[in-house]
C-alpha cells in the first residue's frame, strides 16, 4: 500500500515562476517592498496567497541574518513542573518578560525527555543561545551546549567554579548565596532553643532515590545549590557544637509537597523525634506541614518548620522561609544573554540578596533540648 506523502513546501521559486519573474523579485515583495511597484508587490502577494505560499522561511531567514530569534533553556525538571511550582512560573515570567520585549522567542528543553533525546535536541536546537537553569555538574547538555560554542547565561547551576572546569569561565551567572541563606535560618532556630533539627532535602544527584543521606553524600552533590544549602545548615549548626551527624537529612526525588510529606513522616519517625525541620524549598515545607497535621503535631508549638524560596503560597501558610528574587533572576539571565547576542559587555557574576521572613510556622521548642549525642535511630 502506497504511504500518502506530506505535500511539498512552496517555495519562492515556485511563486516566480507562475509569475514569469526573478526569485529575487518575489523575495523583495517581502523583505524590500521598496524595490517594486505597489501593482507588482500586489501581484506578487495575490499569486502567493492563492498558490499557498505563506511566505520565506523564517528560519532560513534567520540563519543568513546570523540569529533566528529564539532563546533556549534548558531546565532540569519535567515540563508539566514549570507551570505548577510558583517559583519556576515566577522565574519564566521574569525571563519572558525580558524576551519578549526584543522580539525572541523561547525554546524549552525539559526534563521530561530521556537524557539522549534532550542531548540531541540541543545539538540540533536552532537557536541564537541557551539560559541554563539549575542543571547538574555532570549534565550531559553542558558540555554539548560548550562544544556548540552557544551563548551561555546560567540561572542558580551549576556554579562558577563548574563552569569554570567546564570550558566557559566567562559565562554570566546569576544567582543568589545559598549557603548564607541556609546559614541565616539555621541561626534563627538555634536562636529559638532547637538543637534536636532534621532537614528535607530536593535531589542531590540527577537519578536522586528517596531516603536519608550521609554526610559525604551531602558534601559531594551533584546539584550546587542542594549542596551549598545542606553545608550552610551543617556549618550554622556545627558554630553552635550541633554535631551534624545526628541531623536526620532526607533527600525526596524532586522539590514537590507529596515528597516533602513523605520525608517529613520519615524524619519525624526517628528517635529523638526532631522539634524543628528545615526544607530546602518552600514545596517541601508546605508538605512538612501536611505531615505534622496527619500526626497530630502542633505547629509550631510541638514542630517549627522552615522552608527556603519565599514562594507566592508562603505567605498564605504562614511560612517562615529566606526570601530570594525568583523572577529578578529570570529578568537578569535574559537580559545578559541577549546582551551577549549583541557583543555588549555583561556583569559575569550577579549575586542577589536573600532575606529571612520570619512567620507563625517556627517558634521555641515546648522544652528546650541539648543536642542529642548520639546519631537518631530511623
Amino acid at each position: 500500500m502506497a504511504l500518502n506523502k506530506p505535500p511539498r513546501r512552496l517555495t519562492l521559486h515556485d511563486i516566480a515562476s507562475e509569475l514569469g519573474v526573478s526569485a529575487k523579485t518575489v523575495s523583495n515583495a517581502y523583505r524590500r517592498p521598496d524595490q517594486l511597484s505597489p501593482r507588482l508587490r500586489e501581484q506578487v502577494l495575490e499569486t502567493a496567497a492563492r498558490l499557498g505560499y505563506p511566505g520565506p522561511d523564517p528560519v532560513a531567514a534567520g540563519l543568513r541574518r546570523g540569529r533566528v530569534g529564539a532563546i533556549g533553556i534548558a531546565y532540569a525538571n519535567q515540563l508539566s513542573y514549570a507551570f505548577e511550582d510558583p517559583v519556576a512560573v515566577e522565574l519564566l515570567a521574569g525571563i519572558t518578560s525580558v524576551a519578549e520585549n526584543s522580539d525572541a522567542g523561547l525554546v524549552l528543553l525539559s526534563g521530561s525527555a530521556t537524557h539522549e533525546s534532550r542531548a540531541s535536541t540541543l545539538s540540533h536546537a536552532v537557536i541564537d543561545g541557551l539560559i541554563i537553569n539549575s542543571l547538574a555538574a555532570d549534565d550531559p547538555l553542558l558540555p554539548i551546549a560548550i562544544a556548540r560554542r552557544l551563548p551561555l547565561a546560567v540561572i542558580d547551576q551549576p556554579d562558577p567554579t563548574r563552569l569554570a572546569e567546564l570550558g566557559a569561565p566567562n559565562s554570566p551567572w546569576i544567582g543568589i548565596d545559598d549557603h548564607a541563606g541556609a546559614a541565616t535560618v539555621v541561626q534563627h532556630l538555634l536562636s529559638l532553643g532547637h538543637r534536636r533539627l532534621a532537614v528535607l532535602a530536593f535531589g542531590l544527584h540527577r537519578r536522586p532515590t528517596r531516603g536519608f543521606v550521609d554526610e559525604r553524600s551531602q558534601a559531594t552533590a551533584a546539584y550546587a545549590v542542594t549542596r551549598h544549602r545542606l553545608a550552610g545548615y551543617r556549618q550554622a549548626a556545627a558554630r553552635a557544637s550541633v554535631n551534624w551527624a545526628c541531623v536526620p537529612v532526607f533527600q525526596g526525588t524532586d522539590s514537590t509537597i507529596a515528597e516533602g510529606e513523605a520525608g517529613a513522616v520519615a524524619v519525624l519517625a526517628t528517635t529523638p523525634r526532631p522539634t524543628a525541620v528545615l526544607c530546602l524549598s518552600d514545596r517541601l515545607a508546605e508538605g512538612a506541614l501536611r505531615a505534622a497535621a496527619r500526626l497530630g503535631l502542633r505547629v509550631p508549638e510541638d514542630l517549627s518548620i522552615a522552608g527556603f524560596d519565599n514562594a507566592p503560597s508562603a505567605a498564605d501558610l504562614e511560612l517562615t522561609t529566606i526570601s530570594q528574587p525568583s523572577r529578578h533572576k529570570g529578568e537578569l539571565a535574559a537580559a545578559a544573554l541577549l546582551r551577549l547576542l549583541e557583543a555588549s559587555p555583561v556583569d559575569p557574576l550577579q549575586t542577589l540578596p536573600t532575606e529571612l521572613i520570619v512567620r507563625g510556622t517556627t517558634g521555641p521548642p515546648a522544652n528546650a533540648e541539648l543536642a542529642p549525642d548520639r546519631p537518631p535511630r530511623t
